[in-house]
């Protein structure tokens, strides 16, 4: 996971996206799951020919279920690998990959660039309805039912008080040797004209569960049943509280991530890896 590439090799940015539904989420796993990175690799592997697979780093790791329209990866291919298949690797992508996941993009990346570390943040969306006829048919893997009808001004009072850097414990899933502090850069709420209600979703990184338990705790608000200063003061205790719901993960979609300039990208990736504190507390290592 290094900014050095090895000689003999070119780092390969990815454009991606996919439908989650049928996937075990993005990361490989034992025998027998579905992956978006087991199914990029072996596609790889065959279009190139290669007796090898050839590792993809990933700038969110989305859970099962989850969807992404922007996600990015990278991958380390030899120079005569890449040169052969540089022209038409797209089209040979798209001939040998599954029609729920799609490469968009495959560039030689600038150098520092690390898919994962070099990222500055991360934006999700979650859709929601309240109609209360459910969700249109065409839409039901994207979109959640909620049978209660929602509030969106508490709802973006709620996100009032979660906006910043804090340890998102009370949201998140712990990992053991992970951080749970994050930056949450936005958070807000929007009733679209199919009355459709998107949650946007930005932060520096997100840990485990953490986008759909916001979801879920400013559902609370919404609905009627808890204030809307409720989710900040879970957030201030620091512990799990059983009311905080995580939702289905269709409603889910890594939209967008953000790179800097190309000549911050190294520092950046060394910055991201370093231990995360707040101001008079502890904090642990790990990171994403």
């Amino acid at each position: 996971m290094s900014e050095e590439v090895e000689p003999g090799f070119v780092r390969v940015r990815l454009d991606l996206s996919y439908d989650g539904k049928d996937f075990s989420g993005w990361a490989k796993q034992r025998e027998g799951q579905r992956t978006v990175q087991g199914e990029i690799e072996d596609a790889l592997r065959t279009v190139t020919r290669s007796r090898e697979t050839y590792e993809l780093t990933v700038a969110g790791r989305t859970d099962s279920g989850v969807h992404a329209r922007g996600q990015v990866a990278h991958v380390d291919l030899p120079e005569s690998v890449w040169a052969e298949h540089e022209e038409k690797l797209l089209r040979r992508l798209a001939g040998r990959l599954p029609h729920d996941v799609r490469v968009w993009k495959a560039e030689e990346a600038p150098a520092g660039f690390n898919a994962r570390f070099s990222a500055i943040w991360r934006r999700y969306a979650y859709r929601v309805t309240d109609h209360p006829g459910g969700v249109d048919p065409l839409l039901r893997g994207h979109v959640l039912w909620h049978d209660w009808t929602l509030d969106v001004d508490a709802m973006n009072t709620a996100a009032e008080a979660l906006i910043g850097e804090h340890d998102f414990a009370a949201y998140c899933k712990r990992r053991e040797g992970a951080t749970t502090i994050r930056t949450l850069q936005e958070l807000r709420w929007e009733r679209l004209p199919d009355g459709i209600l998107e949650a946007t979703v930005k932060a520096d990184a997100f840990c485990h569960n953490m986008v759909r338990s916001l979801v879920g705790a400013m559902l609370f608000v919404g609905d009627g049943h808890r204030p809307p200063d409720w989710p900040g003061k879970v957030l201030a205790a620091g512990v799990r509280d059983s009311a905080v719901h995580v939702v289905r993960p269709h409603g889910l979609t890594l939209e967008e991530v953000g790179y800097p300039a190309d000549e911050l990208l190294a520092a950046r990736s060394v910055e991201a890896r370093n231990k995360r504190t707040l101001p008079g507390g502890a904090g642990s290592a790990g990171c994403c």
